[in-house]
């Protein structure tokens, strides 16, 4: 009987280590993996010394990723981008809106 309820606290002890450490660990590395996939020449990135740059080049064969931070050209791992900060598609996309409410708001004035 007491060889049995060693191993149902066993057990126990293995289910909750998954679901508090484990699987939490998986879905951000799987998170990280689906940023670097979508990394673009023009991206601001932080690499994991906290070095802040721009995405020069990527090379997906050797995975490395070039950064220009401040005219000087470093060439990284691309795991060691830990996080980007402003994308390429998201800063245009903002300029154009902020650009049309403008002309609409001149427009306007005109009539």
């Amino acid at each position: 009987m007491g060889n049995f309820a060693g191993f149902g606290i066993m057990i126990v002890l293995f289910a909750v280590m998954y679901f508090l450490i484990i699987r939490p660990q998986k879905k951000q590395q799987q998170k990280h993996a689906e940023t670097l996939k979508q990394l673009q020449k023009g991206d601001h990135v932080v690499t994991i010394g906290r070095l802040h740059g721009v995405v020069d080049d990527i090379d997906t064969e050797n995975k490395t990723i070039t950064l220009d931070c401040d005219g000087i050209y470093l060439v990284f791992d691309m795991n060691a981008v830990a996080k980007v900060t402003e994308r390429v598609g998201e800063v245009t996309s903002n300029d154009d809106k902020s650009s049309e409410s403008k002309t609409e708001e001149k427009s306007e004035k005109e009539d």
